[in-house]
């Protein structure tokens, strides 16, 4: 099977080997794409209607918006300051590379790099004597008497 070179390509072949007689499937697997019946004819249909802008549908993905450079900017100012609220990190991703993310994403993406407040806070409190467990499992509060 050839493989297309482009998702259009793709598309053409899949129309032309449907308008030859082909059946979907085996067109779909000629022209190297997955595709299901309804879409096959779907796709048909509306280049019949529209000819070539048929087959560009103005979608290109929706690429990660955490890639290099942005990925390793935010690694690198959330390791130098892991206290920065995730607030003020989202400002300057959109004020530095004019991307907006959301504060959900980035606590995601820190937590995920082991970077950022929660776990700055998580390492800090895990080791403070207030939050150690006995052996029942149960919280023990230090000793506070002076």
């Amino acid at each position: 099977m050839e493989e297309a070179s482009s998702p259009s390509t793709a598309k053409r072949r899949l129309i032309a080997l449907m308008q030859a007689g082909h059946p979907w499937q085996q067109a779909a697997t000629l022209a190297g794409i997955q595709i299901g019946r309804s879409a096959a004819y779907q796709l048909l249909r509306k280049f019949r209607l529209q000819g070539e802008t048929a087959l560009q549908d103005g979608r290109h993905g929706h690429p990660a918006k955490l890639r290099q450079p942005v990925r390793q900017w935010l690694e690198t100012t959330c390791r130098e300051a892991p206290h920065t609220p995730s607030r003020v990190v989202q400002a300057a991703l959109l004020e530095r590379f004019g991307i907006q993310v959301s504060v959900g994403h980035l606590n995601r993406v820190r937590a995920e790099l082991g970077i950022g407040t929660q776990a700055f806070h998580q390492k800090k409190n895990f080791n403070s004597p207030a939050f150690q467990k006995n052996r029942t499992g149960k919280k023990e509060q230090a000793d506070s008497s002076w």
